[in-house]
Formats: C-alpha cells, structure tokens, sequence
C-alpha cells in the first residue's frame, strides 16, 4: 500500500466553468495533472452551505450535488489544489491522509 491523500470535492450538477460542466471540467484537469484516477458521483440527498438537497419525483434538473473522489500521492494533490486556487472556483474541497493500492 502506498500512502496519500484523498480529495473530495462537491460542486453543483449544473455548475459551469470555462464553457463547460465544472464537473467534466474538474475529471479533465484531474486528468491532465496526473492524478491515478477518480470518480464524479451525484448526490441524492444531503445538506451544506446551500442548503439541504434531495432528489424528489418532481426534482428541478442540475439542483443535486455532484461529489468528486480523488486518491492521488501528495505532491499531485497540491498540484491539483493549486490549478483549483488559480481558477479561483470557491468549491469546497476535503483532503485526508489514506493509504491506497490494488490488493
């Protein structure tokens, strides 16, 4: 097992940035810099700075939380956290040590 940090970042589904989808953005740039891999999840229910979020029957399209999972080794996550600072995105973003590996 190798020790790194996990990224856990959530933005909403119909966020834009640069034209795009802040999440297809995000996987792209995780991409580009080198991160080994990560998934882009859509939340269905929850709660944070913008509320509470639930997905309904009847739910308006693009108002659920996307969440975005990264493990990566240290020095590409802060290359990573570094192109986020740069865009200036205001995303909240949660980073912690794991260990991760293919058993």
């Amino acid at each position: 097992m190798r020790k790194g940090v996990a990224l856990v970042i959530y933005v909403e589904e119909d966020r834009r940035h640069g034209g795009r989808l802040l999440y297809e953005w995000l996987v792209e740039k995780a991409r580009e810099t080198g991160l080994p891999g990560g998934s882009a999840l859509r939340a269905i229910q929850g709660f944070g700075r913008h509320g509470v979020h639930a997905e309904r029957f009847f739910e308006l399209a693009g108002k659920l939380p996307v969440v975005l999972h990264f493990v990566t080794p240290p020095e590409l996550a802060e290359r990573f956290l570094a192109l986020l600072a740069a865009e200036r995105l205001d995303v909240f973003v949660a980073k912690y040590e794991v260990e991760f590996g293919v058993v």
